[in-house]
């Protein structure tokens, strides 16, 4: 796996931060009274209400402009262009009889339901003319792809793609330069709705964990106690990111197990109550802000009274099987799929839209169950029959023209899921995910409740009721959504509480944890890992939580190995700092030959190599700068006190004694890799020097990148 990538990021030192962080909280102790302690705590929670409250209203923002740009590929509003089929007819018309619209206020494939509305092939000739409705769809949806591609290219690179596989890497202790700022943040919630509501088989879920830690991190800067710790930045951006999965699906206390399960590597105490009030707030702004004027947190929130039978257990093991399935090669074709962009297509990201865009739309428009928006879709799937249904889906005797369409649209958004992930404009998979598994699950409890009305007195329906409804597909749809996500994705516990806040069906939590475990243990058999993970070290993001998993760590290359077999040694000709000081010019021409250098051993004497500290690069610049020898803007923020003084042959020497540190993390030579492994995971340094046994003499040093280009090489 590649590692190329390793030395464009900046590696966090947990321990160092954590140590600045407790001297700065003892002098501000000091000098400050009850008042300002009160004020300390009162900045924490309005910085998080406020990362709540814009989260709620991007969201919003977002939902309603992607539901217009989803129906503008169908039609217009004549009494206002910028008003979706829904609020059209809401606004300027009464809605035509039910018997014209089988029951719906928007019917599928722009067909008007209200006069204000009105379908492209009418405006444009005057007539139903079933190719003019597929051409306005296919070229609407292409110009928006198109246009977002364009855009993101142009304007904010970083803004393609999910975001969660760097947003657990930034997790993890690396800085993105760039990732989480105010101008990706307008591009992606921007370019976010114009993808999702061109047709291309992608959806905002994902990249909603994004933004919301872009908002995190954008409002967080504007305070000083945030913008000198990394550590406290962390606890917004983890609270950000279970914000924006609350939002995304309705489900508060979902979000936060998610970002406890799948996003952060330390989730203390403190950063759960934290994510927990975000996500709390975020919900409630969005809520509050009512964006598909249904009350409804997202679009696709149903809800059940029916009881499941204990010989459904088996169905549903079955739809499990199909989220494991389904999961496992998705990402294995999609990563097929990504390597091959990555090789061919990098240069060409806008054409590559346009062409997929062309191809989605035309072919998807052909089956109506794939011609709506996905949200708007699993809205239909997850919904009891009441009456005919959507496309008359509830009709006994449309069976078999509904298994068949369902069939071919599990396929066709499959296929279409699978090229789509992954190329240059915002995009997630969460919706899509749950839109197949839902389109399998209904086939199946379809199919299911039919072999059931032809033979009802067959002994596997024996615990059925008499004239009663025995089967609902619905459920197997809500079932088969929790399956594939979960194949996809490789979450359990927080998919399960996703489901149940989307749908309050208590009775249905055992087979939601049966599904999902099913699922879970077929994925895991086909590819190590979800979707993130391998996007991870398919990118060569570094990410020091993979050897945490045995299941797709590769241990046995550290099985036996002392950790002088990983270190850079001191013959590698790494630069190393006498305790007594350097002279000025040689230490300008150290800090200039090794710009991708954070630190240096620091050594009694360059003969005898014995370790006594470790000196920041960084703190070693600002010492220069306030001294005259190089410029810097944070010259007078250099905060330590050095001194200059004249050394051998006069050359001006500059003692770093204020700025070392003298406990550095060590290990010796022969201390297992395993160990220094455990050290690096559970306290989070960025080096770790390696001293002998008998006088701690210098033999060289370990980062936390070395060990993960040794793991990476031996996948």
């Amino acid at each position: 796996m590649s590692t190329a990538r390793f030395d464009e990021f900046r590696t966090i030192d947990w321990v160092e931060d954590g140590a600045k962080e407790q001297q700065r909280r003892r002098a501000q102790e000091a000098g400050r009274g009850v008042l300002g302690g009160a004020y300390e705590a009162a900045v924490s929670w309005l910085v998080v209400l406020v990362v709540g409250v814009l989260i709620g209203v991007n969201t919003a923002f977002i939902s309603i402009v992607t539901e217009w740009l989803s129906d503008v590929k169908v039609g217009v509003c004549r009494g206002g262009w910028w008003l979706n089929a829904k609020f059209c007819c809401w606004e300027h018309a009464v809605p035509l009889p039910p018997a014209a619209t089988g029951g719906q206020l928007v019917a599928s494939g722009g067909e008007a339901t209200c006069a204000a509305w009105v379908a492209w092939d009418r405006l444009l000739v005057g007539a139903d003319v079933a190719v003019v409705r597929w051409a306005a769809f296919v070229a609407v949806g292409t110009v928006l792809a198109t246009a977002c591609a364009f855009l993101v290219r142009e304007y904010a690179p970083l803004a393609a793609g999910s975001g969660l596989p760097e947003i657990k890497a930034i997790l993890g202790g690396f800085v993105i330069r760039g990732f989480m700022g105010g101008w990706t943040l307008v591009m992606k919630s921007i370019g976010l709705a114009m993808a999702v509501g061109s047709g291309l088989s992608v959806g905002k879920e994902g990249p909603a964990v994004h933004m919301g830690c872009c908002v995190g991190n954008v409002v967080s800067r504007n305070f000083a106690k945030y913008r000198r710790s990394a550590a406290r930045q962390r606890e917004i951006v983890s609270a950000a990111a279970a914000a924006g999965v609350a939002v995304a699906f309705g489900a508060p206390i979902g979000g936060v197990l998610f970002s406890l399960e799948d996003l952060s590597s330390r989730f203390p105490r403190r950063t759960l109550w934290r994510s927990f009030f975000c996500a709390l707030i975020a919900t409630v702004s969005l809520q509050a802000m009512n964006p598909f004027w249904t009350g409804k947190l997202v679009m696709f929130q149903a809800s059940y009274d029916r009881d499941w039978h204990a010989f459904e257990l088996a169905f549903f093991a079955l739809v499990g099987v199909f989220g494991g399935v389904y999961g496992g090669v998705c990402i294995r074709l999609n990563t097929r799929v990504a390597e091959l962009r990555k090789r061919h297509l990098a240069r060409h990201a806008v054409l590559e839209v346009a062409v997929l865009a062309v191809a989605t739309t035309a072919i998807t428009y052909a089956n109506p169950y794939t011609r709506e928006d996905m949200g708007e879709m699993l809205s239909y799937l997850l919904q009891e029959c009441t009456d005919r249904g959507w496309h008359d889906m509830c009709v006994p005797g449309n069976a078999a023209r509904v298994v068949w369409g369902l069939l071919a649209a599990t396929v066709l958004r499959a296929a279409a899921t699978i090229v789509a992930y992954g190329c240059r404009v915002p995009c997630g998979i969460f919706v899509p995910s749950m839109a197949i598994g839902a389109s399998f699950g209904r086939m199946l409890g379809t199919l299911l409740q039919a072999v059931h009305r032809a033979h009802p007195k067959w002994r596997l329906f024996a615990q059925c009721a008499p004239d009663t409804a025995c089967i609902t597909p619905a459920t197997y749809a809500f079932l088969g959504a929790a399956a594939a996500m979960t194949g996809v994705t490789k979450s359990t516990v927080a998919v399960v509480v996703i489901m149940y806040e989307l749908t309050g069906a208590l009775n249905f939590i055992v087979p939601t944890m049966i599904v999902v475990m099913v699922a879970r243990i077929i994925g895991d058999a086909i590819v190590d890992g979800g979707i993130s993970e391998q996007m991870i070290l398919l990118n060569g993001l570094p990410l020091m939580d993979e050897i945490d998993d045995a299941e797709w760590g590769d241990e046995q290359s550290l099985l036996g190995l002392p950790v002088a077999a990983l270190m850079r040694a001191c013959s590698d000709d790494f630069s190393v700092v006498p305790a007594a000081g350097m002279p000025l010019q040689r230490l300008v021409r150290l800090v200039h030959a090794t710009p991708a250098i954070r630190g240096y051993p620091v050594v009694d004497d360059e003969h005898s190599m014995r370790a006594v500290g470790y000196v920041l690069r960084a703190d070693i610049q600002r010492a220069l700068a306030a001294h005259g020898v190089v410029s810097a803007a944070s010259a007078a923020q250099a905060p330590f006190r050095t001194v200059a003084f004249a050394g051998p042959g006069g050359a001006t020497v500059l003692g770093l004694a204020a700025l070392v540190n003298a406990t550095p993390l060590a290990v010796r030579p022969h201390t297992s890799a395993e160990t220094t492994i455990e050290i690096f995971r559970k306290l989070g340094p960025r080096t770790v020097l390696v001293t002998s046994d008998d006088d701690g003499r210098l033999v060289g040093l370990l980062t936390r990148k070395d060990v993960l280009r040794h793991m990476r090489s031996h996948k």
